[in-house]
């Protein structure tokens, strides 16, 4: 029996069975990303408790049924969105909490991370909603902890380069304050709108300036007999 060998119209044939299978792919991507975005409206607005499937799909502008295609439950997409949004997280404060040099003005390095994490979560306020809400879904809880461990070593080690003389406990617990000002303010600064939210960005800038200009003021003199604690 003579070889077949394939001929042009087996080739486009071929490619287009390849091809079906990547636009359906596609479009299922794009039907996530459009459910993700309407479950962080409405997070956001209603919080995780209050939130619904319903409102997500109406969020979304399709039907419960589309949205159980791709989803079991409200705590998978909370999941889900979660995971995304801590993944662009890291990315913020690797970007934000870079050693820095010492000799740079702490208003200056104060700012460039704190505007940095504003912008983050002025631009994904579901993420506030979800990590800080009183019923944070599934695993989240413990990713989120796992993501505050790694953002108190990442402003540990910013520390550590202004204060290079400093104990680790007390860089340590810098840190912690740090964090805990900052949490603080960010809840402050999302719960507001235009002018009364630069102004207390500012002022939350204000008091991590004025905390830690000292702490690196002292660490910079020279050493006495013994060593100041930082806090």
């Amino acid at each position: 029996m003579p070889d077949t060998q394939p001929t042009a119209a087996d080739a486009d044939q071929a490619d287009q069975a390849d091809e079906r299978p990547r636009r359906r792919q596609a479009r299922g991507e794009r039907r996530i990303a459009q459910l993700l975005d309407a479950a962080a409206t409405v997070f956001t607005t209603s919080g995780y408790t209050a939130a619904s499937t319903n409102a997500i799909a109406r969020e979304a502008g399709v039907s419960p049924g589309t949205l159980y295609q791709f989803f079991p439950n409200k705590e998978a997409i909370a999941i889900e969105l979660g995971e995304r949004l801590m993944h662009k997280m890291r990315d913020t404060y690797g970007e934000a909490l870079d050693a820095v040099d010492p000799a740079a003005p702490m208003e200056l390095v104060v700012t460039s991370a704190v505007d940095r994490f504003i912008a983050f979560n002025s631009e994904h306020p579901a993420f506030f909603a979800l990590m800080h809400g009183p019923d944070v879904p599934g695993r989240m809880a413990e990713e989120h902890e796992a993501l505050h461990a790694s953002l108190v070593e990442r402003i540990q080690a910013l520390l550590s380069s202004l204060l290079p003389d400093g104990r680790h406990a007390d860089i340590e617990r810098t840190a912690n304050v740090c964090l805990s000002v900052y949490k603080a303010g960010l809840e402050l600064v999302l719960a507001s709108e235009g002018a009364e939210r630069d102004a207390y960005v500012a002022e939350l800038k204000h008091v991590l300036v004025r905390y830690l200009e000292p702490l690196v003021g002292d660490c910079a003199e020279p050493a006495g007999p013994a060593t100041a604690p930082l806090g």
